[in-house]
């Protein structure tokens, strides 16, 4: 048995799918079901009894005690976390709640938990943390990708507080002797993803014949990892990680904003044309730069593949062509997911183009 917390989440979700997938070990799923979290994610597991979905708060460490007395997991893996960098600089209370408190709480019942564990318990419990590679900051044009020594340089409230927790983790280790493992990951596509983040944002507009919003210049570049390799690179961390250490894991994919956008559009005509035969990219519009916006992620991956033997299946080609044929495919998905408040969110963010 394992615990995974933020598993209706778009990452989460998807690991949770992929590990039942893969065996036959249970999974204790604990979400808040916020505005990321969706019971739709995980349909297919409803009647499944090797997944038990629990709706709560990591911040509640009552239950989260209750939990690990009841089912005794032998790991928990921890992506519960708000991840949106927009809604971080709107409001940045949330962030701090749930990824430095909520994750200090969670950390103090594992605790707990591993504390009174057997000896062969202790040696064999892991908690592993997933984290982002927006935690080191902001990379020049030439600099070298981020390694696992990079110093943290966050620069938005949802990358400070990430870093944050990043720091609680390593801190918990060193001091208590916990069990850790720190996944520092790049940009995700893939099924599932809320649509305020880019690449569904953009299918989604596009489809609806409404703008398509790109920041600044859009030459942003960002490493794009498919989601289903990165949900193997934490099975393969969790199986055969060393205790208290980092690893990056990314897809070796750097890409401009724009050209990601230019690839959907490009997709999309092939795909889904439009009634009226005209180009997607004629739907782009260049809109007011975020604040402080980091211009280049890259992640050097070189550790995990070095020690572990992980490196990723998808290239950005295949991973965001089985993205875009996801999205449309599951149109029912979509229609639900952007429907109401996120309506109301994406026309507060984006103005007239939402």
């Amino acid at each position: 048995m394992i615990l995974v917390t933020g598993g209706a989440g778009f990452i989460g979700s998807n690991f949770v799918l992929d590990w039942l997938a893969a065996a036959d070990e249970p999974v204790v799923n604990l979400d808040a079901l916020t505005y990321a979290g969706n019971l739709e994610n995980l349909a297919s597991l409803r009647d499944d009894p090797r997944h038990v979905f629990v709706r709560g708060d990591i911040g509640d460490g009552s239950l989260v005690a209750q939990l690990l007395h009841r089912y005794q997991p032998r790991a928990i893996v921890h992506f519960a976390a708000e991840s949106h960098v927009d809604r971080s600089i709107h409001g940045p209370e949330d962030f701090i709640q749930t990824n430095i408190v909520g994750s200090f709480r969670l950390l103090e019942a594992a605790r707990a938990y591993w504390r009174r564990l057997d000896d062969a318990g202790k040696a064999a419990f892991r908690f592993l943390h997933v984290s982002t590679d927006e935690v080191y900051g902001s990379l020049g044009k030439d600099d070298p990708a981020f390694a696992e020594t990079n110093r943290y340089e966050p620069n938005s409230p949802y990358s400070a507080s990430k870093a944050a927790s990043d720091h609680l983790v390593r801190a918990y280790h060193h001091t208590y002797g916990l069990p850790v493992l720190t996944t520092n990951c790049s940009n995700n596509d893939g099924p599932y993803h809320c649509p305020d983040k880019l690449i569904p944002r953009i299918i989604h507009n596009a489809r609806a014949e409404k703008l398509l919003p790109s920041y600044g210049d859009g030459q942003q570049i960002r490493d794009w990892l498919y989601v289903a390799d990165h949900c193997s690179a934490i099975r393969r961390v969790l199986a055969a990680g060393r205790p208290g250490e980092t690893y990056n894991i990314g897809g070796w994919n750097e890409k401009a904003n724009l050209d990601v956008v230019h690839t959907l559009c490009a997709m999309l005509d092939e795909l889904s044309p439009r009634a009226d035969g005209r180009p997607y990219r004629e739907q782009i519009s260049f809109v007011a730069d975020r604040p402080g916006h980091d211009r280049r992620y890259a992640i050097d991956a070189g550790k995990i593949e070095r020690e572990l033997g992980w490196k990723p299946a998808e290239t950005f080609a295949s991973g965001i062509r089985k993205t875009v044929r996801w999205y449309l495919d599951h149109q029912d998905w979509v229609a639900n997911v952007t429907s109401g408040a996120y309506r109301e969110w994406v026309g507060k963010q984006y103005g007239a183009c939402s």
